[in-house]
């Protein structure tokens, strides 16, 4: 909330520049994913209800009212299935069960029985490329080549000289091809050696796979995030991928471009039936991990009927990793613009990537541009997507030594690959041992730098707090028209110090205005009027008058305004 010292601020004078403003585009039938905040918990990492050190289902059941009062409308849940764990869950031994760890099937039913109680939706992670190396079925399909599921996997005869089948590499370092003596092939793994790729070419596979989505819609669930869905398929010529560029990756190989293991173009009828698998299920949304190189590419993934995904990850937005002005302005414009009227889903952080406190932050202002990245996540038209931690501050805290390493590919890397241990430390509740997370002498991951003070206990009380900035963003989001349900006009353009724009809808027009810089920004919008009442900001108290002609932001400042 507002700091007084900065009212004087609020009016210095620039000449203006009007606005550009994006082509009318077609909305899509109103759904609850629409505009909604979707809130991802690694159960590992949430909130540990029986002190092994370990999070579990009941304690995310433990904190719903915390997420009901932050404001979220659903929770996607990373892995929850029986698993070795190789791969902290996307390793799935069982589809249709619950890792003892986490808890039982009827514990999950009381978390989706709790959460809607809360009007929070519970979205799972359906791991479709891979199964564990201790599933059923590629137990059964490494016995023989003859054997029922002889062909669920991707198995290949070698070169000679006992040479794999091509040159892929998997992406966790190492070729993707590993031999099986028993069976006297090769099989694929875009991932662990312990993750074989399924046969997406295989009828029987894709029916089992989408009985799997039944079995948990059937059990509440309103949706999926369909992990790795770009690489289901590979081409069925095994060609060698081309070197991308020289040098070596993490683990020694070659860098590859990946054009015949990614993105291939059956990977849409797989996802074209998927969603008429769910549309069986109405409300249900499929959320898509997509790495994708363009908007072009982007909007692929949603369907040329939108028939597909409803919500495709933009990960181009929030992975842009530098704060500039002019690389989120043009994010913006693709999203609005680029999608072809669909939804973008936006978002800054997950479980696989460094947290944007520290890839974004420069060590001494991380907290005011972390509400800078909260103003860009929650006010465009967009669902958000927002990572457990992110709310209150959450930073990376890497291992710094191999042995200190969880996370395999942070072994097999180190030290240019640390693994992703680091963005998966426990939540952070309070001040206490055990952050409130456990009461375990350890946690399976040590705790993040800066909990005592970056905590929910803490920052419940501050009204100056980056939680209580986020609850504000939500519920504002929530409650005004124009950024409920509002277009997005790009102003300003040649600024780049301060990124602008306006939502307009139901007949409001709201003004945001972000410095994305250390120093003091001076900025004038003709929009059509010149005074707007402060709605919410980083200086300026809710309900104040500004003048949009005449404004001065703060370092890092956040200003979203109503135009009169």
């Amino acid at each position: 909330m507002a700091r007084t010292r900065f009212l004087a601020f609020l009016v210095v004078l620039l000449s203006g520049i009007g606005c550009s403003r994006a082509p009318q585009v077609p909305k899509a039938s109103n759904q609850w994913w629409q505009q909604a905040v979707i809130y991802q918990i690694y159960p590992r990492s949430f909130g540990d209800t029986n002190g092994d050190g370990v999070g579990d289902l009941n304690g995310i059941t433990q904190h719903l009212d915390y997420l009901r009062d932050l404001g979220v409308d659903g929770i996607w849940i990373t892995p929850f299935y029986p698993s070795p764990q190789v791969d902290f869950g996307y390793d799935i031994s069982d589809y249709r069960n619950i890792d003892p760890q986490y808890g039982t099937l009827a514990d999950f039913d009381r978390l989706v029985a709790e959460a809607g109680k809360r009007h929070i939706k519970v979205l799972a992670d359906l791991v479709l490329n891979h199964t564990s190396d201790k599933h059923a079925w590629f137990v059964e399909s490494r016995l023989s080549r003859t054997n029922p599921k002889a062909d669920w996997y991707i198995w290949r005869d070698g070169k000679p000289n006992h040479q794999p089948p091509n040159n892929w590499q998997s992406l966790f370092g190492g070729s993707s091809w590993q031999y099986d003596p028993q069976r006297g092939q090769y099989y694929y793994h875009e991932f662990y050696k312990e993750q074989p790729d399924l046969n997406w070419h295989n009828p029987d596979v894709q029916r089992a796979m989408y009985d799997v989505a039944r079995f948990w819609m059937e059990h509440g669930v309103s949706g999926f995030r369909l992990d790795a869905i770009s690489r289901l398929f590979e081409d069925p010529e095994l060609r060698d991928e081309p070197v991308a560029e020289p040098g070596t990756n993490a683990y020694g190989g070659p860098i590859l471009n990946e054009e015949y293991t990614d993105n291939l173009p059956e990977v849409h009828d797989v996802l074209a039936e998927l969603r008429r698998v769910t549309n069986a299920f109405p409300g249900r949304v499929l959320i898509g991990e997509t790495y994708l190189p363009s908007v072009e590419e982007l909007l692929k993934m949603y369907g040329r009927n939108n028939d597909e995904l409803q919500l495709p990850m933009d990960m181009q937005f929030g992975m842009t990793n530098r704060l500039s002005v002019r690389d989120f302005r043009e994010r913006l414009r693709e999203a609005e613009t680029g999608l072809g009227g669909n939804m973008p889903l936006l978002v800054f952080d997950n479980h696989d990537n460094t947290r944007s406190w520290n890839r974004y932050g420069d060590g001494v202002n991380n907290m005011a541009i972390a509400k800078v990245l909260a103003g860009l996540l929650l006010t465009p038209r967009d669902t958000a997507l927002v990572y457990y931690g992110e709310e209150i501050g959450i930073e990376n805290n890497d291992p710094k030594r191999k042995e200190d390493v969880k996370d395999p590919i942070g072994r097999a890397g180190w030290p240019r690959e640390k693994g992703r241990d680091g963005e998966r430390t426990p939540m952070q509740w309070d001040g206490g041992p055990g952050a409130g997370f456990s009461t375990a002498k350890a946690t399976w991951l040590p705790l993040a730098p800066g909990y005592q003070t970056r905590n929910v206990a803490v920052e419940q009380k501050d009204p100056n707090s980056l939680l209580n900035f986020y609850k504000a963003l939500i519920r504002l989001r929530r409650e005004n028209p124009a950024l409920r349900s509002g277009d997005v006009e790009l102003t300003d353009e040649n600024n780049n110090n301060v990124l602008a724009f306006l939502r307009r809808g139901e007949g409001k027009t709201v003004l945001v205005a972000l410095n994305f810089t250390p120093g003091p920004q001076e900025a004038s919008y003709h929009v059509g009027v010149r005074q707007a009442t402060t709605l919410l900001s980083t200086f300026a108290n809710v309900g104040q008058p500004a003048d949009v002609m005449r404004m001065l932001l703060p370092p890092y400042g956040v200003w979203v305004g109503e135009l009169q």
